[in-house]
């Protein structure tokens, strides 16, 4: 328990990651409180409990519940930007509806909770976002282009209000893991109509995934703890043990092709 039991938000609570920090906190001590669209699927949760009945996708819906959730602990420290869920589908396959999905919750249902709670931490001088994103905010990979465009947005959006609410004592932390043992690709994720021209990859992506060994979300939660008791948060921080290698992996190609264009860069510079 820590000498002063923090305040906590996190959406998408019911399970995965939002289930897992919001058990970690309530167990040390903390007081949460904790969102799904069917407020019921908390139940066991056990501790200083909120359990409130939210769609991140509604906008005056999050304002509700935040100013409840506000009233009722008396402020927020620590806000999980949390919930969201993966579209899979190759980027022929996917509708504009099934984009459009993919964006209002993982971008703009990170924005209306993060402007909802921004007056208040501002009024108190102090506080945490936490924006849980993914690798796959970081690079692309096949099947997932619409789940790559809501991170990415939402890393950028993150990287910008760090920037702009340093100013007033908060303090933003971008959270990436890699693959974890949680629903994220079983009964919560949606999929587009496949086209058959498609099914070599997606054979070739689930044979690379088979081999390796996924995260444990319980222990993601302890070191979200360690990071919102950090005088001096990461902006960026992944979880996994994979993660480090992966993202080695795509920004040494990066600067590698960025480096064999520069000269094509200079001249698309112009005259000196």
């Amino acid at each position: 328990m820590t000498e002063t039991p923090k305040n906590w938000f996190v959406t998408g609570a019911s399970r995965g990651f939002g289930r897992e920090f919001a058990r970690a906190a309530l167990e040390r001590g903390d007081r949460v409180a904790a969102t799904a669209r069917d407020a019921a699927a908390l139940h066991g949760l056990a501790g200083e409990l909120l359990p409130l009945a939210l769609d991140v996708t509604d906008r005056e819906a999050v304002r509700a519940v935040v100013h409840e959730a506000e009233s009722r602990l008396g402020g927020l420290d620590v806000v999980v930007n949390n919930a969201g869920y993966g579209h899979f589908g190759a980027v022929e396959e996917l509708t504009e509806t099934e984009l459009r999905d993919q964006l209002e919750t993982n971008v703009f249902g990170a924005l209306h909770v993060s402007q909802a709670v921004l007056p208040g931490l501002r009024q108190r001088g102090r506080g945490h976002l936490v924006q849980v994103s993914s690798i796959g905010g970081i690079g692309a990979f096949a099947n997932l282009g619409a789940y790559h465009a809501s991170k990415w947005a939402l890393e950028a959006l993150s990287e910008s209000l760090a920037v702009e609410v340093a100013r007033f004592g908060i303090h933003v932390t971008i959270v990436e893991p890699g693959g974890y043992d949680t629903d994220w690709a079983g009964s919560s994720a949606r999929r587009s109509t496949p086209l058959s021209a498609y099914d070599p990859m997606r054979a070739e992506a689930a044979a690379r995934r088979s081999g390796q060994a996924p995260g444990d979300p319980a222990a993601a939660a302890q070191a979200l703890l360690e990071i919102v008791d950090s005088p001096a948060p990461p902006l960026r921080v992944l979880f996994g043990a994979q993660a480090p290698g992966i993202v080695r992996t795509i920004y040494g190609r990066r600067l590698a092709e960025w480096d064999r264009t520069g000269e094509l860069a200079r001249r698309a510079h112009g005259p000196h």
